[in-house]
């Protein structure tokens, strides 16, 4: 269970949220829909603790762990998405070859080589946006935060990223939010809208 707890927050005089109470629970396909500038991706900022609220709190139950996709993905630009996918692994878990051939498939999906040689620095946005879905998903985390995961993406990506949001979504174990400024072809639970500082439902 994810639960935030009365947050505000704003950035000098621009109030971001205020006062905004939500329970996440596991086995929802969640949505969250607004405009860009109405506070999805600090939204995902704070329940990652990358951000902290002015007032509030996150509560994630112990021993839950996060992937995120938030704004823009960063990688090792001077690597390849072999080097950058174990590396982000290796941090908080043990990499071996049953990994990395889990992790193979899912590049497989997205129609990605895993041991493709070219750096990512030359890797187009809809192929880094992939990456970035990728490593968010590759640890079998429990509550996954997507941020306009299907920006950059083509058609068939786009299908393909339904595909396995919804293969991940029938475990009925995990928590997936979604926060895009357009509609989504998914079976959400809950359809949520950040607006005027709140969510509604």
């Amino acid at each position: 269970m994810l639960e935030i707890k009365n947050i505000s927050k704003k950035f000098g005089k621009h109030i971001i949220f205020q006062d905004v109470s939500l329970t996440l629970k596991e086995g929802e396909l969640i949505h969250f829909y607004g405009p860009n500038g109405s506070g999805k991706s600090t939204l995902f900022k704070i329940i990652t603790d990358i951000t902290s609220p002015d007032k509030g709190q996150i509560k994630i139950e112990k021993g839950k762990r996060i992937g995120a996709l938030i704004e823009n993905p960063g990688f090792i630009e001077n690597e390849t998405i072999l080097y950058n996918l174990k590396y982000l692994y290796s941090l908080s878990n043990t990499y071996d070859e049953k990994v990395e051939k889990h992790i193979e498939i899912l590049c497989q999906s997205f129609h990605l080589d895993l041991y493709n040689q070219d750096k990512m620095k030359n890797y187009s946005v809809g192929m880094r946006q992939k990456v970035a879905i990728i490593q968010s998903i590759m640890e079998n985390q429990d509550i996954i935060l997507l941020d306009e995961p299907t920006r950059g993406l083509d058609e068939a990506g786009v299908e393909e990223f339904y595909k396995l949001i919804k293969e991940y979504n029938k475990e009925k174990d995990k928590i997936i939010v979604i926060a895009s400024h357009e509609s989504l072809k998914l079976p959400f639970d809950r359809k949520l809208v950040i607006k005027d500082y709140h969510i509604y439902d």
